[in-house]
């Protein structure tokens, strides 16, 4: 029925699940500060509708735009309005956010209510509620997901996957949704099915995930349009192209999108997010967070107000033992490295991992030594080490003729290369510079 399970390239980073793959679901206490950004997601940030001195609830839109390729934000917390300010974000500059002093009652807005016949609405009036409560891709990309689920009439869908693969190492926040909140992802599959008018749905899952797939198949025996994938344990398996193309062995084309092959994939968080806010009006305001690695003394699932501090949750978690040495937001793979706690929660904040010194050892980069070893696992066939060579030497038209701009940057590249070279980085920066021209261009 389905293609191979897999895909070509890849490579197999250590998993690391151990720390935190038996470790429940516990909610964070409520913070005394959460610092929000207007932008979470990718295309245009919001704007605030609050200013200093307000009073907000949980749940209230404190940031909004009439751009369709964008999500409001919300208050986490019910409280005071501190400060609508440029502060620092996890992907690594600094952004207008708005800075709520908790009230510790967490009051919601009245708007949060339950609706038990959502599965009447129309799709447009399920697309609205999803717009509205801020949704976007909770796998990482956080694209704005009513955009996502709006594709073009020549361009119809006819299979939808849902991502439950978590192939990022050390990361088991999804493993544990889908263990904890079952019946609410799968019931948000049903509206993302509805919204697309699919009847076949793909939930793909890798094998090391035994006890999700066991559950994800016992709560699927009635279902007769869903089915669950095991997949093989490869990374990077999760990225959306390649869960593709081992489920049912089509292929995203170059600069393509996978609506372009009538397929869409949403992650398992995303899913419960729309089950949310479909169902009962609640917008985005808490996610899963799996912080966890050698550099922390308790490693934790942890369900989190968004604009929660990364401190919090660390010092939740035991503190940092005494030989860490590397913070990150999300995995080793396609993780960015931070320089303090200080930073926020995210809608796209799937961990927080911690390394210590003897995991966090950085080799010294050597030259490129034409082993081709980046080729062989590249998920994209591209050239890695050809195209960082481009951008190093600032050829970025070559670099672009290469198909740096397909880059998934999952990382598989640097991880593979035996000279260590920093391949992703200087792909990332290749698409930075070609994206600058192209602005400037007009």
């Amino acid at each position: 029925m389905f293609h191979r399970k897999s895909f070509r390239g890849g490579a197999h980073p250590p998993e690391e699940k151990h720390w935190t793959e038996h470790e429940a679901i516990q909610e964070l206490p409520l913070p005394e500060i959460v610092v929000i950004p207007l932008q979470q997601h990718i295309g245009a940030p919001a704007e605030p509708i609050v200013q200093k001195g307000d009073t907000v609830l949980t749940g209230q839109a404190i940031g909004k735009t009439d751009k369709f390729v964008s999500v409001p934000s919300h208050a986490s917390v019910s409280g005071i309005v501190t400060a609508v300010e440029s502060r620092p974000h996890p992907m690594g500059t600094n952004l207008l956010s708005v800075v709520i002093e908790s009230d510790a009652k967490d009051t919601w807005t009245k708007s949060v209510k339950s609706d038990p016949a959502f599965m009447e609405l129309s799709t447009e009036e399920m697309k609205k509620r999803i717009q509205e409560a801020g949704i976007a891709g909770m796998g990482g990309a956080a694209f704005p997901s009513h955009v996502k689920l709006s594709p073009p009439p020549e361009k119809p869908i006819e299979i939808a996957l849902l991502n439950g693969v978590e192939c990022e190492p050390f990361l088991t926040a999804d493993h544990h949704l889908m263990l904890e909140k079952t019946d609410e992802i799968l019931q948000g599959f049903q509206i993302i099915m509805k919204i697309l008018e699919v009847n076949q749905g793909i939930i793909g899952i890798e094998k090391n995930k035994p006890d999700a797939i066991q559950l994800m198949k016992d709560k699927t025996a009635s279902y007769n349009n869903m089915t669950i994938l095991p997949l093989h344990v490869k990374y990077p398996q999760g990225a959306e192209k390649q869960l593709i193309k081992a489920a049912n062995g089509r292929e995203v084309p170059a600069g393509g999108l996978p609506m372009d092959i009538g397929c869409l994939v949403h992650n398992v968080g995303t899913a419960l997010a729309i089950f949310e806010a479909v169902s009962s009006h609640k917008p985005l305001i808490e996610r899963i967070v799996t912080v966890t690695g050698s550099g922390i003394e308790s490693p934790k699932n942890l369900l989190v107000r968004i604009g929660t501090p990364f401190q919090n949750l660390i010092e939740f978690c035991g503190g940092f033992t005494q030989s860490a040495a590397k913070l990150i937001n999300g995995g080793p793979m396609m993780g960015i490295s931070q320089l303090s706690g200080d930073v926020p929660v995210i809608k796209g904040t799937s961990g927080i991992l911690v390394l210590d010194e003897k995991m966090a050892k950085l080799d010294l980069e050597r030259p490129c030594i034409g082993c081709a070893r980046c080729v062989d696992v590249c998920p994209m066939n591209l050239v890695p080490s050809q195209i960082t060579t481009f951008v190093e030497y600032q050829k970025i038209d070559d670099a672009y003729r290469m198909g740096v701009l397909d880059c998934i940057e999952c990382g598989t590249c640097s991880f593979i290369c035996p000279a260590k070279r920093n391949l992703i980085h200087y792909i990332k920066l290749g698409k930075a510079v070609w994206n600058e021209r192209q602005r400037e261009a007009g």
